[in-house]
Parts: structure tokens; C-alpha cells; sequence
């Protein structure tokens, strides 16, 4: 929904536009005159303006032509004013402020004199709305342009729905209704508000100086520190120039909200995430605000969904839209060919005691070298041929190269197998899957990129537990069950459930701060550029 945005102004765009509409009549009458129309130069200008929208020259074939927005009529006005009072809002939203300026709207309306600029007219204001619609429903970027590491194509609606619905319903609640209705969306549109307040006002004040400030230490480094978490909303202002409890509970709030270790040391990489400036705080909720966009499908995440925040590191499950169950992750290394992409697919299955059939390119670019060298090298994998039978390593593999080699290879299911005893399943061209890993030390890293683009998860047992809850009276025991036979053995979910593999350097909660992450693949500082290039800008404008 658009969170307050259509109270603010709205009395001064419909006002402004009635009397435009009326600045060159002197009655009402003479001003609903203005808007006739005669059928010939009207229609010839709608069916002129057409020719290349298919979608709008069936839609105004249908209805001969009539206008939706020029007209003389109440229902043809009440569009016109819902949709200046959506364009005076669309920068509340991050929408560009000169591709959608109610001012320039309304002084276009007041020059469409003419019967053929009126059909002219008509036309634009259906494409500007409908161009509007998948802005702010859909997004404004095309994302795998973007950024090819995000496979994910925008839910953009019918533009025919779009327009059938802005003629049989109340134009001013099909305009609110655009926006996602999601209540993370609400929250990072009111979080951008909020800062752009605050930047408005200052700012959060000088950067904190030093390289570590702790606990017992008193002086002009910590007033600094303290001063900055109080402009940020952390503590309550305070003369005290020590670094006592309430500061070091301040710290450790931060460090919580920026996913960093919670110690309230405030430590090189802790003050590093104090002193980023507002303004580029704000970029990434805008941009999550984009992303929000994208995932705008018309029925929903799922009732029951699964949820990978890559850069939170972390995999949450939810049901209807509570989150029942999380557990931290691994996502893919910083290389370019190893990064972790992001797309929605569905889960149908996990596996226990899973085998690991290694990908092609680790094969050819990491132990092929290892195998021409010595045939006895990575001994822990079988190599596998065209039949699927065990090769003897008593071949010579030096004569093959990347391109010709012949075979596959796989771990069998063992307590040293890459996957670990499980992994959860949502076939993709992607060959990206959850599981389970023995590398148990990495999860207490706080930036996790270390696999080979899969996502380990820290607690797969209990994460199968918590998706076998909805089909199994025993979960646990049914999962150990199968476990300790050591055999590979799938199990399909009763019950499907999407998976979202997101990238959201800001994101919410229903209550505290705004949670904010490290761009580890700077994604989301190509996505700002592209919507900066879009015509996006940081503040409000008012033109």
C-alpha cells in the first residue's frame, strides 16, 4: 500500500488541477464543455498515437475510442486527479522525479485545447500510468541487464488488467493498491522517509576518529562515538564522556543491526560501519526498495516459504509470513564464477545421505590438473564413467584435456562427503541446492562467501526437522531413521515450498532498526548507478 503517501499534497494537487481544468471557462458547465470531443479528430489522433501499443489499440478499439481520461465526465476526472495525486507521491516511492511530475501533468492537461491534442493526450496519459503501474509494482530495472548474477524476471501484470481495473473500480484505490503490499516494503518506505529527514536536519553528525574505543575508556573519541549512536537512535543523549554500560549496549545493538560480532568493542571494523555516511544507507534501502519490487508476485511468497538473505547469511523458514525457523549460512565465494545467484524456485525434495556428484568446472579447473599430475590424487572421489561404473585409478588421465575429458566424479555419502548428510533440493538449471557441510568452522566468520556458489546451512538437521513438521507426526525420528541406515535416500516433501534467493543489504524487522549488511558482491552499488542513471536522486524533489 502507499503508506500515507496520498495524504500528503493531495489537497493541494486537486485543487491545482480543478482549476486548470476551469482557467479558461468561466462556469462549471463551460469547463466539462472544454473536454467534448468530436469523434473524427479525437479518435483519429487516439488510433494515430496506438499504432505501435498493441495492447492499448485493442484496449481503445473495445471501447471505440473513448476516452478514460479526457472526458467531460465525473469518472474521467476522478482519474485524472488519482493519477496527479499518484505522481505527487511516486517520489516517496524512489521513482524518478521528472518522469513522473504531477506539475508537468497538470500543465499538460491545461494546454490540450484542440480536439486532436486531446486525443493525443489521452493516449500519453494511459502510457504514462501504465508505464507507472510497473515502476512502482514491479520495478524499474530489468535485473539480469543489471546484473547477470541475479536471475530473476520482474511480475509485471497485464497492462489490459491494469486498465479494466482503473475503469471499473475507484481510480484512487487502484493507484494505492500498485505499490507491493508487503509489510517489509511499508517498513523501508517509512525507514526512507525517516533518513531522508535526518539528512535533511545534518545528518548523523562528525565521524568517529580512532581505531578502537573500548569499554572503561573515557574522551574526546568516545563523546564522538556516543554522540554518533544517539543521532542514529541507539542510546539517549548523555553528557557522559565514559564509555560505560549504556554505550557499550548501544555498541552491541549496532554491531547486532550490521551483522557484526556483538562484543561492544568498537573495534576497526565496527567503527568502519559507524561513519558510512546516511546518504549511503539510504541508497541501499532504496535499492531494497527496487528488489522489494521484483518479488511483487501476484499471489505471494507462498504460505509456507523458504527465504536465503545471501548477504545476512542466513536461511529463514516462514509460515504465513511468521518466521518459524532459521539457521546460518555459507553462500558462494567473491570470484565471478563462484558467486551464488539469485532466483525463486520451488523445493521438492531433500536428500539423505546424499552423494556428491562434483560440477563440471571444479572438475576440469580443479582436480583434472591434480589427476594429470597423479592418478591417485583426490582419492576421496570416484571417478565415473559414461555407464556410470568406477574407473581404476590406474589410468593414464595426463592425455586429457578440459574439453575432452570424459568422465564424472563423485563422493560417495560419508561423514567427510562435501554435502555433508543432507541436502534440500529445488531442481534449477542453476544447479544451486542447501546443505549441509563439515567445514562446521566457518559459520562463526561474520561474511560467510567461502563455497562454490551452493548454501550451506549450520543446522540442517533441524532445518529437515522443521520442513518434515508439516508431514511427519515424529519428524526428528523419522529423519535419524533414515540417517543411520548410511544409505542415499530421497524424500519428497507432501507439500512443495518456494525458495527465495534474495540479496538485500537493508532490510527490516517488524520492530527496532533497519538491519543493514556489506554489498559482498556489489550487486546493489551496480543497481543504485542503474536507477541513478534511470533518474532516480537521493532526496525529494519538489518540481
Amino acid at each position: 500500500m502507499i503508506d500515507g503517501g496520498f495524504v500528503r499534497n493531495a489537497v493541494r494537487g486537486i485543487v491545482t488541477a480543478s482549476a486548470l481544468f476551469v482557467v479558461s471557462s468561466a462556469s462549471t458547465a463551460q469547463a466539462e464543455a472544454a473536454f467534448t470531443f468530436k469523434v473524427s479528430a479525437y479518435s483519429q489522433a487516439v488510433a494515430e498515437s496506438v499504432g505501435d501499443d498493441s495492447n492499448l489499440a485493442a484496449f481503445y478499439r473495445e471501447r471505440a475510442f473513448a476516452p478514460i481520461w479526457t472526458g467531460g465526465g465525473d469518472e474521467d476526472r476522478a482519474r485524472r486527479l488519482a493519477l496527479i495525486e499518484a505522481f505527487s507521491m511516486g517520489v516517496d516511492h524512489g521513482l524518478p522525479p521528472h518522469k513522473y511530475n504531477a506539475d508537468a501533468l497538470l500543465r499538460r492537461l491545461a494546454d490540450a485545447t484542440t480536439d486532436r491534442e486531446r486525443g493525443l493526450l489521452e493516449v500519453e496519459l494511459s502510457q504514462l500510468f501504465l508505464n507507472f503501474a510497473r515502476d512502482i509494482q514491479s520495478g524499474q530495472l530489468n535485473p539480469g541487464r543489471v546484473v547477470g548474477g541475479i536471475k530473476r524476471k520482474p511480475p509485471h501484470r497485464d497492462a489490459d488488467v491494469l486498465l479494466t481495473r482503473l475503469m471499473e473500480e475507484d481510480p484512487r484505490a487502484v493507484m494505492r493498491s500498485l505499490p507491493p503490499s508487503s509489510p517489509e516494503y511499508a517498513r523501508l518506505m517509512r525507514a526512507k522517509l525517516r533518513l531522508q529527514h535526518t539528512i535533511d536536519q545534518g545528518g548523523w553528525g562528525p565521524r568517529v576518529r580512532g581505531s578502537k574505543i573500548k569499554p572503561g575508556q573515557s574522551g574526546e573519541a568516545v563523546v564522538a562515538l556516543r554522540n554518533r549512536l544517539v543521532s542514529m537512535g541507539y542510546m539517549k543523549p548523555t553528557l557522559s564522556a565514559r564509555y560505560d554500560s549504556s554505550l557499550q549496549t548501544a555498541v552491541q545493538q549496532f554491531q547486532d543491526d550490521h551483522g557484526l560480532k556483538a562484543d561492544g568493542v568498537a573495534g576497526a571494523g565496527t567503527l568502519k560501519e559507524i561513519n558510512v555516511a546516511p546518504q549511503d544507507r539510504l541508497k541501499s534501502i532504496m535499492v531494497a526498495m527496487e528488489r522489494e519490487r521484483w518479488l511483487n508476485m501476484p499471489d505471494g511468497l507462498g504460505q509456507r516459504h523458504i527465504k536465503v538473505n545471501l548477504v545476512d547469511f542466513h536461511a529463514q523458514i516462514y509460515d504465513d509470513n511468521k518466521l518459524t525457523f532459521e539457521t546460518k549460512s555459507v553462500i558462494g565465494h567473491q570470484d565471478l564464477d563462484r558467486r551464488t545467484p539469485e532466483f525463486s524456485d520451488v523445493m521438492t525434495h531433500m536428500v539423505i545421505n546424499p552423494s556428491w556428484y562434483v560440477p563440471r568446472s571444479i572438475i576440469v579447473n580443479e582436480y583434472l590438473p591434480l589427476l594429470r599430475a597423479n592418478s591417485g590424487a583426490v582419492s576421496h572421489l570416484e571417478v565415473i564413467d559414461g555407464r556410470g561404473r568406477v574407473v581404476g585409478r590406474g589410468r593414464d588421465f595426463s592425455r586429457y584435456s578440459a574439453r575432452s575429458f570424459p568422465f564424472s566424479m563423485r563422493q560417495p555419502p560419508g561423514p567427510r562427503n562435501a554435502l555433508g548428510s543432507v541436502k534440500f533440493m529445488f531442481p534449477n538449471k542453476y544447479n544451486i541446492y542447501l546443505h549441509d557441510t563439515p567445514s562446521q568452522s566457518l559459520f562463526a566468520r561474520e561474511v560467510r562467501t567461502f563455497s562454490h556458489g551452493c548454501i550451506r546451512l549450520d543446522d540442517p538437521h533441524d532445518f529437515g526437522y522443521a520442513l518434515l513438521a508439516k508431514q511427519e507426526a515424529d519428524p526428528e525420528g523419522y529423519f535419524q531413521s533414515i540417517l543411520r541406515t548410511r544409505k542415499e535416500t530421497k524424500v519428497d516433501l507432501e507439500t512443495p515450498v518456494r525458495v527465495h534467493l534474495i540479496y538485500r543489504t537493508a532490510f527490516t524487522e517488524a520492530k527496532g532498526q533497519v538491519k543493514y549488511r556489506r554489498d559482498v558482491y556489489s550487486r546493489d552499488a551496480r543497481i543504485w548507478k542503474a536507477l541513478e542513471a534511470a533518474g532516480v536522486t537521493l532526496m525529494q524533489e519538489n518540481s
